[in-house]
């Protein structure tokens, strides 16, 4: 079995698929520690994790790759890249469908955002023309040939113009081979089980913390007919947090004894799989 056919069948089977999201390889190792069957590179993760900046467009394809292709080397379960608009035009979208085939992706998402995108859940969002994404989409169905990458088609439209054309799209994407139909940002539980009534193939929701949809549980989403659930930012904005803490802890205090919230070292060294280092050193040194 590959990882491609391990997403495609958790897809097919029964349940809906929870994917938390990865910023970086030791938040994918944490994720699958944790027993997860499958991983989310966030565009916005990888931008403040690798940048520092905002989910802007300021991320290339090639710097995305990169990360992307280190967290899918890292892990044992499918990982489903966030691959923004597919950095260009329908050639673009066959190059970055190719590359990330090559890289081991299991699935990616291709947006129909003007570029540079930006975070679906901000202000001043614009899609492009239908038409242009659709041919996208055909140049990834094109480019992943027998992989069976999963292809996740999501439009944008909501914010700009409409949850009716937002949906049109979506169905549309759908009858052009996408895989998965993400409809982003929803802004009212009204919203999703209008989406769920309208599209037929499995529907992917996306859950922030702070965002414009409402925040709901797995099982609640699955019961308004999605298949798939990313929760993006949650271990970012966990470990942002956490940062915060210690560190503000460290300059009240001058140390960190006191603050309990923090790995030790012998923790650490499990998350990292020292042990096995440990036996390739005594078995070739």
């Amino acid at each position: 079995m590959t990882k491609i056919s391990d997403l495609r069948n958790l897809i097919e089977s029964p349940g809906i698929v929870v994917l938390p999201g990865a910023h970086d390889v030791l938040s994918a190792r944490l994720i699958e520690q944790e027993g997860f069957p499958v991983v989310f590179t966030s565009g916005f993760g990888l931008s403040a994790s690798s940048l520092g900046v905002p989910d802007v467009g300021l991320l290339t394809q090639t710097e995305t790759l990169d990360r992307v292709k280190r967290i899918v080397d890292a892990v044992s379960v499918p990982v489903v890249a966030d691959m923004d608009t597919g950095y260009g035009n329908p050639v673009n979208v066959i190059r970055t469908v190719r590359e990330c085939v090559s890289v081991g992706a299991a699935g990616i998402i291709l947006e129909d955002q003007v570029w540079p995108k930006r975070c679906g859940h901000m202000g001043g969002k614009s899609v492009i023309p239908m038409e242009e994404h659709v041919e996208k989409l055909r140049a990834a169905v094109y480019a992943r040939s027998d992989s069976g990458l999963i292809i996740i088609a999501r439009t944008d439209a909501r914010a700009p113009l409409g949850l009716g054309e937002a949906i049109r799209r979506g169905q549309i994407y759908a009858d052009e081979g996408a895989d998965v139909i993400f409809v982003e940002a929803p802004e009212s539980i009204d919203d999703m089980k209008i989406i769920s009534d309208s599209i037929e193939k499995p529907l992917f929701a996306n859950m922030i913390e702070g965002g414009k949809t409402p925040f709901l549980s797995a099982n609640e989403l699955e019961d308004l007919g999605f298949k798939m659930v990313v929760y993006p930012l949650s271990g970012l904005f966990a470990a942002t947090k956490a940062i915060q803490e210690v560190v503000s802890h460290l300059m009240r205090t001058g140390t960190t004894l006191g603050y309990d919230r923090i790995s030790s070292f012998g923790e650490f060294e499990k998350v990292v799989d020292l042990d096995r280092y440990r036996e390739l050193e005594s078995r070739f040194s």
